[in-house]
C-alpha cells in the first residue's frame, strides 16, 4: 500500500525530526523550546536504546504534549543516517508537508526552525539548508582543530561532488515532502554524517531546489560528541563512491 493511502491527518504541518542518544541533559529543553515558537511544529524523537533514559524524559514530556510529540525507540545505536529514514518514513505515512532535521543539544538555534520553513514554503525552496559557510553564517565556541575540519570537509565534498552548496555537511534542513517522495530512501547507504551529505547530492541530482540560510551554530554545552575516526572515514571515502555511483545509476523512485 502505497503512502499516499496511509496518510493521517496532522494538526501542523511541519515534522521536526530528532535522533538522540544519551541526551538526557538536552531533550526536556528542547522540546520545550520548539514547542514555544510562534509556528507550530510536530516534534518525533528517534531514540537509539539511550541507557541514560532520555526516552523515559520524552515519554513524560507526551502526557504534556500528547497530539505533537512522538517516539520512535529502536534498540541500539543504529547510525544517524538510519535514525532520519526512520522519521522519513514514519512522516511520510502521516501528512506533514514539510520534514526537518535538527540535533538534540542547541547546535542548531531552535528559532531558526522558521527561516528554514519560509525558505521552503514561502521562497519557493525544495531544500533549505542551515548553513555555517555562507555570508552571515557563523561557528562559535568550535575549538580551531573542529573548524578546520569542518571547513575543509566542506570543501573536499564540494570539489568531489561539484554541488553548489556551501555547507553540504549541515544537519540543520528541511525538505518538501515530494523531495522525500521523489528520492528512494532505501538507496541512502551512509549511516553517520556523510548521510547529510548524500541527501543533499540526491536532491541535487533529481534537480531539486536548493537554498541556504545563514545560522550560528554552536558547540554542544551538554552531552557529549557522536563524532568518530569511522565516521571520518565514511565521508572521506564515500563521498568518492556517491559520485562515481551517480554516473550509473539514480537516486529516483522507480516503479
Amino acid at each position: 500500500m502505497s503512502l499516499h493511502k496511509n496518510r493521517v491527518k496532522a494538526l501542523s504541518d511541519s515534522l521536526v525530526i530528532i535522533p538522540t542518544y544519551n541526551e538526557k541533559e538536552n531533550i526536556v529543553k528542547m522540546i520545550q523550546t520548539v514547542f514555544a515558537l510562534e509556528k507550530a511544529f510536530h516534534i518525533l524523537i528517534v531514540d537509539d536504546g539511550s541507557p541514560d533514559g532520555t526516552a523515559d524524559l520524552v515519554k513524560e514530556q507526551q502526557q504534556l504534549f500528547p497530539d505533537s510529540l512522538f517516539i520512535l525507540e529502536r534498540s541500539g545505536k543504529l547510525g544517524l543516517g538510519t535514525a532520519y529514514i526512520a522519521g522519513f518514513k514514519w512522516g511520510l505515512a502521516r501528512e506533514y508537508d514539510f520534514f526537518f532535521e535538527m540535533d538534540a543539544d542547541f547546535s542548531h538555534p531552535p528559532k531558526d526552525l522558521v527561516r528554514l520553513y519560509n525558505a521552503c514554503a514561502k521562497d519557493g525552496a525544495d531544500l533549505s539548508v542551515g548553513s555555517r559557510y555562507v555570508k552571515g553564517g557563523r561557528l562559535e565556541n568550535w575549538p580551531w582543530d573542529r573548524i578546520l575540519l569542518s571547513y575543509g570537509a566542506s570543501l573536499y565534498v564540494r570539489f568531489i561532488t561539484w554541488m553548489p552548496v556551501n555547507d553540504p555537511t549541515a544537519g540543520f534542513v528541511c525538505f518538501r515532502r515530494k523531495v522525500l517522495e521523489t528520492i528512494d530512501l532505501d538507496k541512502i547507504r551512509f549511516v553517520g554524517y556523510a548521510f547529510q551529505i548524500e541527501m543533499k547530492f540526491a536532491t541535487r541530482m533529481l534537480g531539486f531546489k536548493i537554498k541556504e540560510i545563514p545560522i550560528t551554530f554552536t558547540d554542544r554545552v551538554e552531552g557529549t560528541s557522536k563524532m568518530s575516526s569511522n565516521i571520518i572515514k565514511e565521508a572521506v571515502v564515500g563521498v568518492i563512491q556517491m559520485r562515481l555511483r551517480s554516473f550509473t545509476s539514480s537516486y529516483a523512485v522507480t516503479a
